[in-house]
């Protein structure tokens, strides 16, 4: 388009909040049809007769060494300021990623830091004095950590959305000009699952109103501490959450990148904390691509490749909230390719 990601930014209008809220939760016009089932979408040793394929990195080894070498395959467009959107998680969760293997990991991305937004919901952080807090009692203290909404929020467009045609993003994300979204990839209480999407399209918005857009909540406010109550869920809440997400894609362009660990996968997000249940299926490793669609659908077949009683939790937590809508989602939105060549490193 000839213009810079931050004119980019200026060109997203000046809608109302309030007016972006509804926008959230009016008609919906697209039904995406919920995946009834996970097909195998790996082409590895075989020929695609549908067309190109997206390269998925894999390594069934979980550790800061393989994690950088998989970096290392998809890094071609990092440069300048690096966010790396990570999960920092509620106050001792013992599910989050090994600090030791992040540590490791960010000392090889020059001039980067994590990058976290606050929570809508009240914990250990929905304000930055508590989440500053909750950062130095989870060890997130060996690099900057920049919580984006602190001074405030910034509207980012969607290209063609489905619902948000806006979204409002902590205003610091426009401070970067690389993003690596690095996820544990787990459960989650409302979107079944939550990968490389989830974490950019509910960690990058904002707390105070981006999240509730993304949640679709069906008033402008909320009382203090998030009434389920008041959001839609399901399928609406799946295309919201592509909406978001693909603002971030779009900010980025060919800037970003994608990392998901698969370990420690419990059918509860690691905003629950000390709360999440046990985890029942087993380590798979940690996947790599520059492909968003590529990557959240290469690591749903992965689980559902596991055993019936090892995948039964996480699988009936995706399926009961209608997960895999996500998928659909993003494919609705040409967010990229649901055919995968899956490339091992081990």
């Amino acid at each position: 388009m000839g213009i810079s990601r931050r004119d980019f930014v200026k060109l997203a209008g000046s809608a109302a909040v309030g007016a972006a809220l509804s926008a959230s939760i009016g008609g919906v016009e697209k039904v995406l049809a919920q995946a009834p089932v996970i097909g195998s979408t790996d082409v590895t040793g075989g020929v695609s007769t549908v067309g190109s394929t997206a390269k998925v990195y894999f390594t069934k080894q979980i550790d800061a060494d393989h994690l950088i070498r998989l970096y290392d395959k998809i890094d071609e467009g990092i440069y300048g300021k690096v966010a790396i959107k990570l999960h920092t998680g509620e106050q001792h969760g013992p599910n989050i990623l090994p600090r030791d293997m992040v540590k490791a990991f960010q000392a090889k991305v020059p001039n980067s830091a994590i990058v976290e937004t606050n929570t809508m919901y009240t914990g250990d952080r929905n304000t930055t004095e508590k989440h500053r807090r909750t950062l130095e009692v989870n060890g997130w203290t060996f690099c900057p950590v920049d919580i984006m909404d602190e001074d405030g929020a910034v509207m980012l467009p969607v290209r063609n959305a489905l619902h948000l045609e806006e979204v409002s993003m902590g205003s610091h994300i426009v401070n970067y000009d690389s993003m690596i979204v690095l996820t544990h990839f787990k459960g989650h209480a409302m979107g079944g699952f939550g990968g490389s999407l989830k974490n950019i399209a509910i960690g990058c918005a904002d707390g105070k109103i981006g999240k509730r857009m993304v949640h679709g909540f069906k008033k402008p406010t909320a009382p203090e501490g998030a009434d389920w109550n008041e959001m839609d869920t399901k399928d609406l809440f799946m295309e919201n959450m592509a909406d978001s997400g693909k603002a971030t894609v779009d900010y980025f362009g060919k800037h970003i990148i994608y990392l998901n660990v698969l370990r420690r996968m419990s059918v509860d997000c690691d905003c629950a904390g000390v709360r999440a249940a046990e985890p029942t299926i087993s380590d798979i490793g940690i996947l790599a691509s520059t492909d968003i669609l590529a990557i959240d659908q290469a690591s749903v077949d992965m689980v559902y490749e596991k055993p019936a009683k090892e995948k039964h939790d996480l699988v009936e937590r995706i399926e009961s909230r209608h997960g895999l809508h996500q998928l659909d989602a993003m494919r609705e939105l040409k967010m990229g390719n649901d055919k995968y060549e899956l490339i091992s490193l081990d």
